[in-house]
């Protein structure tokens, strides 16, 4: 069984303390506090890191999904969205947006609709996440030209 770890240090109070986080990996380190969380303030906060988990999780199962149907991706991105809001109980995320567009040769546009809906079911941190009521995706299949202007708008820095 594998095990995963991250850790966060707190010092202070809520509103005026700050913290750290830090995956198991060593890959990433990062500050997060008050403002971080529920402002605007600067640093990471534990939603962006739920939804860090959920896009690139979502974009595994949904690669091993379109592969095991022989339609092996050439590319997905996906962007998640973690919406806090409140409840009887709290802060609570309210919501997650999975936005994902992919590049799958030979697949068609039902197909690639069909199995990114089981991707959001079946991925892992979307079970894990089962307790958020309101879990949205949006879902585009892509041409090979699409997907390389995207490329080259983003290594232009003009998206």
């Amino acid at each position: 069984m594998t095990i995963r770890e991250a850790e966060a240090q707190w010092q202070g109070s809520l509103k005026e303390g700050s913290g750290r986080l830090r995956l198991g990996s060593g890959v990433f380190e990062g500050a997060y506090s008050f403002p971080s969380r529920f402002e605007k303030g600067p640093g990471t906060n534990p939603e962006e890191l739920i939804a860090a988990a959920h896009a690139g999780c979502f974009s595994m199962a949904l690669s091993a999904i379109a592969g095991s149907g022989g339609h092996v991706p050439v590319r997905i991105h996906t962007v998640a969205k973690v919406h806090l809001g409140t409840s009887t109980a709290g802060p609570t995320i309210t919501r997650l947006d999975l936005e994902t567009e992919a590049e799958v040769p030979g697949l068609a546009p039902e197909e690639f609709q069909r199995l990114a809906q089981s991707a959001k079911t079946t991925c892992l941190v979307s079970r894990a996440l089962a307790g958020v009521a309101d879990i949205r995706l949006k879902a585009d299949l892509v041409t090979a030209a699409a997907a390389e202007n995207d490329i080259r708008r983003c290594q232009d820095g003009t998206e």
